[in-house]
């Protein structure tokens, strides 16, 4: 052989063992810190079964879901809580198949459904399908009916008060939608109405900051995400070149477009997909929720794992022509967050709840979990 090919050969090896010690060490050490968060949200449930505010079961869904995905969960043998938690949470349910309190339906439903269809598909099957419904029928069609003639039509909003469609509620119902479409495609000779998911995938589009595709008026060009068209939690930018006014896409909306692209069946190929994997390359942090500093980190972290591990991206392009190990880099940030009672809270920012230590315990435990299947 070659010396050189050997050398070459051999530093490759080194490294690739480096990395599998360090994924093997990093998940021993995140399913201990999964069970001592899971402890946190045991000893802190509510008499009646559900967790934080009871007038909105995205908490009690998502205390659930982070339980049952513990890698240490025994389905045979669950909590008494975990029982207790689901009845709570199907009591929830509407007439109109939505599974809410008073506000944010969509964000709601679409976290309990993941938490229903994690738990037992078969099981919660009827209460799932009727809450798919519910999303469905969230989808917005403002102007001429079929025509996905305004910004809006295609995307779902919150519903109720907020009724306008965004990009944050959009990706959680095309999440739902997406992994539970095989028992509405397998519901018999029940008609079950289905999302018009290419009206869905012009919303998102029109989300993006990519001329190409999205002819709005305020459009930029680096592949980000923005809230809904025409308007971002990050502001604006002028364009030092052309002098442009554009929005500025953020990271927790750029990674939840990049998921709703997956969603909607695009592959690595596609031009959209490209632009904001470039755009999440060039501005990867675990620091701050780019263009956002420190709001909505924790949401921000979920998204990230989520998003990346569905688009099979379990490492990134550097700048030096390396590889950054995000999964390792982002399950450290995490474990190192946790609190000595085994809980999060986002010491940055409160905005969009992230003071609340129920939910910001929550997120990081997904973040975890999602991250922690793929390290061996």
């Amino acid at each position: 052989m070659n010396p050189l090919i050997f050398v070459a050969f051999v530093t490759i090896t080194t490294v690739s063992l480096a990395a599998k010690n360090l994924h093997l060490s990093l998940k021993l050490e995140s399913q201990q810190t999964i069970q001592k968060g899971v402890a946190y949200l045991l000893k802190n449930q509510q008499e009646d079964g559900h967790w934080g505010d009871p007038n909105l079961p995205a908490f009690t869904a998502y205390a659930l879901k982070s339980i049952i995905m513990d890698p240490a969960y025994d389905a045979k043998n669950p909590p008494a809580q975990v029982k207790k938690g689901f009845d709570w949470l199907l009591a929830q349910q509407k007439v109109d198949g939505g599974i809410y309190g008073k506000g944010m339906a969509t964000y709601c439903t679409s976290s309990a459904i993941m938490a229903l269809y994690g738990a037992d598909p078969i099981k919660y099957k009827e209460a799932i399908l009727k809450a798919r419904g519910f999303l469905v029928n969230q989808q917005t069609d403002w102007g001429v009916k079929g025509e996905n003639d305004t910004d809006f039509d295609g995307g779902i909003g919150y519903g109720g008060t907020y009724a306008h469609s965004d990009l944050s509620n959009t990706h959680l119902a095309l999440e739902a939608l997406y992994h539970t479409r095989v028992l509405a495609t397998d519901s018999g000779a029940k008609k079950v109405q289905e999302l018009d998911w290419g009206a869905a995938l012009a919303f998102v589009t029109r989300c993006q900051n990519l001329q190409e595709t999205n002819e709005g008026e305020k459009t930029g060009n680096d592949g980000s995400f923005v809230y809904f068209p025409g308007n971002s939690k990050a502001g604006e930018v002028v364009d030092s070149k052309t002098g442009r006014i554009a929005l500025r896409g953020y990271g927790s909306m750029s990674y939840a477009g990049l998921l709703s692209l997956v969603y909607s069946d695009l592959d690595a190929s596609d031009q959209r997909v490209k632009a904001v994997v470039s755009w999440i390359k060039d501005n990867y942090t675990l620091d701050e929720n780019p263009g956002l500093d420190g709001q909505g980190l924790y949401y921000y972290y979920h998204s990230m794992a989520k998003s990346l591990v569905a688009a099979n991206l379990l490492s990134l392009p550097a700048k030096n022509g390396l590889e950054i190990d995000w999964r390792s880099e982002l399950v450290a940030k995490v474990i190192n967050k946790q609190r000595d009672d085994g809980s999060w809270i986002n010491d940055q920012a409160s905005r969009w709840l992230e003071n609340d230590a129920i939910l910001v315990t929550c997120y990081a435990l997904m973040t975890l979990q999602q991250v922690h299947g793929t390290l061996n």
